[in-house]
């Protein structure tokens, strides 16, 4: 498959959202699909906007504003993904006192489709996991975690296909190494598994097997490291046929998506939309009668 490959990234506040002047008229729709990729990461139990006494975010973000720009983004492209890169858990009061159940309901209600776990969303342990499955109406994703042996076995799976007007897409999540960052007892015997080895086995079953179109890896491995340690970057370049890394982590904020060449020289797209849900990330791919992406790049200004 030749592609074409322009990025189009509206990185967005939760706030407010313009689609004044998109330019989506440069791509003909009747004979190309629109699929829109809503992202988070790091959203630490935000649920409230910040204080309108907040030096940088003064009365931005929180859990029911973007519910709205979901619900906007969502009535403009009914083929419209949202996801999210682990840290859900841990950072306010909400999370003291609820244990992560508020976090749940509320990314349950605004139908998110998919999220990794991060290091934090062990906080409360395996068992304070297990305690919140049924408040979780998405799919929890991680390849490189290997929770056979704990109770999350039968609640974490390495990816999921999604199909939105024909496209397949291929989702599947990957995880930082929980040791030296987590209490051991907290992880139990979740085994953590070498991210690059096993995102090529990933892709490998999501293009060949599962025959996707688009291939998208939820990291909580961090965007970018100046020592030896794998990174979103890092796994760009070391592996095949990922198209958007989505990650999370180092709260990168991110005003447009890096570009990384991967093994056989092809672009793999990388962003981050920093962190307590501030932002939200918007990537929009277009595909061709031949399945062919062609995207192109805007920057929403909030």
């Amino acid at each position: 498959m030749k592609r074409r490959i322009f990025i189009k990234n509206s990185l967005v506040s939760s706030a407010f959202l313009s689609f004044a002047g998109l330019g989506l008229h440069a791509c003909d729709n009747k004979r190309k699909k629109h699929i829109t990729i809503l992202h988070t990461n790091d959203v630490h139990s935000q649920i409230d906007p910040y204080e309108s006494s907040h030096p940088t975010f003064p009365n931005m973000g929180g859990a029911a504003k973007r519910a709205t720009l979901v619900a906007q983004v969502r009535k403009e492209n009914p083929n419209t993904l949202l996801l999210d890169a682990g840290d859900i858990f841990q950072g306010t009061p909400y999370f003291n006192f609820y244990g992560g159940e508020l976090e749940m309901k509320l990314m349950s209600m605004m139908g998110y489709d998919a999220a990794t776990l991060g290091n934090h969303d062990f906080d409360n342990s395996v068992d304070g996991l297990l305690a919140q499955m049924p408040n979780t109406k998405f799919s929890l994703l991680s390849a490189n975690y290997d929770f056979s042996n704990t109770v999350m076995a039968p609640y974490v799976k390495p990816y999921q296909v999604f199909v939105k007007d024909g496209i397949r897409i291929g989702v599947f999540g990957l995880g930082i190494e929980l040791k030296g960052l987590v209490d051991p007892r907290m992880y139990k015997e979740t085994k953590y598994i070498d991210p690059i080895e096993i995102a090529q086995d990933a892709t490998r079953k999501l293009k060949q097997d599962e025959r996707c179109d688009l291939v998208i890896c939820l990291s909580h491995l961090g965007y970018r490291y100046e020592h030896d340690k794998v990174s979103d970057e890092v796994l760009a370049a070391q592996t095949n046929d990922i198209d958007l890394i989505i990650g999370g982590h180092t709260h990168t904020l991110m005003e447009s998506p890096a570009t990384v060449l991967n093994r056989n020289g092809k672009e793999v797209i990388i962003n981050q939309v920093g962190y307590k849900g501030v932002f939200m990330g918007r990537i929009d791919f277009f595909f061709d009668e031949g399945k062919n992406e062609v995207t192109s790049q805007k920057l929403v200004v909030v």
